[in-house]
């Protein structure tokens, strides 16, 4: 079912996904689970249209070894199968990496870190992330602001080079004290992670770009990156709900003109950006949101022009890791095997 035809499709994200980063709240790592299901048939491989359309002679857009998936697109196949069946399917679309939500996805068996780590690297997956939730009025939750020193223990257990969150900064609201209050949390978090060689990171979703309520002439994602220490605290840029943010706040609240170009934000600081979200959406104006999600390159989103922009800049080709997402996909599988078809496809424009 289409996130879209909710009556508040972010909020209902922001809930599902906390949902099941819950499910480790309080977990030992042999509580954890795992493959344990045996592994089913992998859907026949094909090419899609758009995906041949992509397909030229030139450099390949997407750097070798740096495309990831986020594994809440695959939550129904985790809670299923297990993660053995899901990674030997991810192994044979291509993927290079995984980045987790959550460790206790469903019911197929327990597994320790150590073993979940060593369970990806056996089908050539690289752990390169996690996300986590930022805050709980449950004192026991397995968030960073109640469990800082678990949350980094487990990712340290899994050999993740980062580890953040994607909650928005709105612990405190949405004034500019508030975000700056917000700030100030994710400093402390990033240097914890500092200390142990990771990065923390905050994934976006659209509300970041809206404006603060008590200076509606600043926009929030401005406050975050400015009140926040770049050696300290990164950003996972979720493209397609940038583009979201594009169309819903390129106007201010009395109606005055603000707009914004998303990559522009990655272009003036690519250090800050080690990770990205590749999900696409198709453009439908009369929608509040600009936008209905799709699998990847299904879409209006132009990953040729987004990609090749990063990494041609000196010194960055293999220097981001890009995550192909959906919230909600028809088939989980199929939307995995068709992205990576696709974006392998995209050619760099000679």
């Amino acid at each position: 079912m289409s996130r879209f035809s909710q009556p508040d499709p972010e909020l209902s994200h922001r809930l599902s996904r906390r949902g099941m980063l819950g499910v480790a709240a309080g977990a030992t790592a042999a509580a954890l689970l795992g493959a344990a299901a045996p592994a089913t048939a992998a859907p026949a491989a094909a090419t899609t249209g758009t995906a041949a359309a992509g397909k030229g002679r030139g450099r390949p857009v997407l750097p070798p070894g740096r495309l990831g998936i986020q594994l809440y697109s695959l939550r129904d196949k985790v809670s299923t199968l297990g993660f053995g069946p899901v990674f030997a399917e991810l192994e044979r679309y291509g993927y290079d990496e995984v980045e987790f939500a959550g460790y206790t996805q469903g019911s197929a068996g327990p597994i320790t870190l150590a073993q979940l780590k060593r369970l990806a690297r056996s089908h050539g997956l690289n752990p390169i992330g996690s996300h986590v939730g930022y805050y709980s009025d449950d004192p026991n939750a397995y968030t960073f602001a109640q469990n800082l020193t678990k949350v980094l223990d487990d990712a340290q257990a899994l050999g993740l080079k980062h580890v953040g969150t994607a909650s928005g900064p709105f612990r405190y609201g949405s004034t500019v004290d508030a975000w700056k209050r917000a700030a100030e949390d994710f400093n402390t978090y990033g240097a914890a992670a500092k200390a142990r060689g990771m990065k923390f990171y905050q994934h976006n979703h659209s509300e970041e770009f809206s404006f603060a309520t008590d200076n509606p002439k600043v926009r929030l994602y401005d406050i975050l990156l400015k009140e926040t220490d770049p050696d300290l605290v990164y950003l996972e840029m979720d493209i397609y709900w940038a583009y979201v943010g594009q169309f819903r706040f390129s106007k201010r609240p009395d109606g005055t003109a603000a707009p914004f170009e998303p990559l522009d934000y990655v272009l003036r600081q690519p250090d800050r950006y080690p990770l990205f979200h590749v999900k696409d959406g198709e453009s439908v104006p009369s929608d509040p949101y600009g936008y209905r999600m799709t699998d990847v390159g299904d879409g209006d989103i132009d990953y040729q022009r987004f990609i090749s922009a990063v990494t041609r800049l000196r010194g960055h080709r293999l220097a981001h890791h890009w995550q192909a997402e959906h919230d909600n996909p028809a088939e989980s599988f199929t939307f995995a095997r068709r992205s990576s078809a696709h974006l392998h496809s995209l050619r760099e424009k000679c």
